[in-house]
């Protein structure tokens, strides 16, 4: 097992109980200015020694030696005739022994006074670069869902604290805009879930106080219809919260958009359809009703299909519904005689365009937010204002986008969704053999 390096050691021992970042920084300060002024201390003190002992023996080996009265000159001894020898070589090196002594003494103290004062040092420099770092924390802790248009507002360099401060605000501005919406989404489905409520007591109230049999009949029919709304939006809901979740990866399978977009456009009454292999997968359009109820042969707008081969990977519900969402909103709010265009590229990039009444810029934003619905569209509509909605959730939970554009001469809406597509394709087989599509919720 590798050991950790000395500095690591030392980091890991500064991280006391409790202790604070500042603390941390003028701990390791402290501990990093110790180590190196003792290595530095320890080479000046050893080669101060060594220095000066050699030096000292030079000087001696060419001293010429005054010998006192009294005193004898035996070869390098100088020696009193009635007392020990000592030469002068222990003599400097009694002299180089105190030096060093008292060098190790002072440098030891001056050690310890300049540790204390790098320890305090640090601990103001780490005061100061942190300043910003507390500013930020302070704010935070103000900050609620009711506060959350405050910015933290970093001034200053450009530096990493400035970086962090931006990047806080930028999530601030994330967090405010979801409380939001979803404020809206509860306050708008709290709304529409009342109104069918509403219209039912309404009905029974005043159609089956003194009821005719033609009473009867239109109080039950206003009961089914509201209570087909009702059930729409509850799906929906339903859905959206499902899309919005995401999709896992063993809720993905490799399917051919093409076949399903064929599939949902044969729904509606005469649908021209253009592309490879044409119509639904066996290459012939089939028929069947709209989901507002119109069979073949109705006066709905005419539906033009252009699909190319695409292969992707998602959920084939969910993308059958985001197909449906995008027919039905483009069929329900049009023009009479008029036409839906849908387009699919290879490339996985889905067009539905329509020729509805005119919309301007400023709306199609929010055309994907829940229950928003165009101006003059009405709340007790066949729609629940949710179609884009769940387009968009969809459309994200596979990887891809939406956007959305008035038509030409701001006539209609040009819906654009962008998939990613699948570069090993489904086999053939599982294509043509598969059969069935979800319920149909549409705007």
């Amino acid at each position: 097992m590798k050991r950790p390096s000395p500095l690591r050691r030392l980091v890991d021992a500064s991280k006391l109980p409790h202790s604070t970042i500042r603390t941390r920084i003028a701990l390791v300060y402290g501990g990093v200015f110790l180590v190196l002024g003792t290595a530095l201390l320890a080479t000046v003190n050893l080669a101060s020694r060594a220095g000066t002992e050699t030096e000292a023996r030079a000087i001696a080996s060419t001293a010429v030696v005054v010998v006192p009265p009294g005193y004898t000159v035996n070869g390098p001894f100088i020696a009193r005739s009635s007392s020990g020898s000592s030469t002068a070589y222990e003599l400097t090196d009694h002299v180089s022994d105190a030096a060093g002594k008292q060098l190790l003494n002072w440098s030891f103290a001056a050690l310890l006074v300049m540790t204390a004062g790098a320890v305090g040092v640090g601990w103001w420099i780490a005061g100061r670069v942190l300043r910003p770092v507390h500013a930020m924390t302070a704010k935070a802790r103000r900050l609620s869902e009711k506060t959350l248009h405050e910015r933290i507002a970093s001034s200053g360099p450009d530096d990493e604290l400035k970086e962090l401060g931006e990047t806080l605000d930028a999530l601030l501005g994330r967090l405010e805009k979801a409380f939001d919406s979803q404020r809206r989404f509860i306050a708008n489905a709290s709304h529409e879930l009342r109104t069918p409520l509403a219209t039912q007591r309404a009905a029974i109230q005043i159609g089956l106080d003194d009821p005719s049999p033609e009473d009867l009949v239109r109080t039950r029919q206003t009961l089914l219809d509201t209570n087909r709304r009702s059930e729409r939006l509850i799906e929906g809901l339903l859905v959206l919260a499902r899309s919005e979740r995401g999709l896992a990866t063993d809720e993905r399978e490799a399917l051919r958009l093409d076949h399903v977009v064929r599939e949902e456009a044969a729904r509606y009454p005469n649908p021209t359809v253009r592309g490879v292999g044409g119509g639904s997968p066996d290459g012939r359009a089939r028929s069947g009703s709209s989901p507002d109820g119109r069979g073949r042969g109705g006066d709905g707008p005419v539906v033009i299909v252009a699909a190319a081969a695409c292969s992707v990977r998602g959920n084939r519900l969910l993308l059958a519904q985001l197909v449906a969402n995008l027919l039905a909103n483009a069929v329900t709010y049009n023009v009479p005689g008029g036409s839906v265009e849908v387009c699919l590229s290879g490339e996985g990039a889905l067009l539905v365009r329509n020729t509805g009444p005119v919309v301007s810029e400023a709306d199609v934003a929010g055309f994907f937010e829940p229950f928003r619905r165009g101006e003059g569209r009405d709340r007790m509509g066949p729609g629940s204002g949710l179609g884009l909605s769940i387009v968009r959730s969809i459309a994200v939970a596979h990887g891809g986008t939406v956007t959305a554009v008035p038509g030409p001469e701001g006539g209609g809406l040009a819906v654009t969704v962008r998939l990613p597509v699948d570069q090993a394709p489904e086999p053939a087989s599982r294509a043509e053999t598969r059969s069935g599509s979800p319920a149909r919720i549409s705007r």
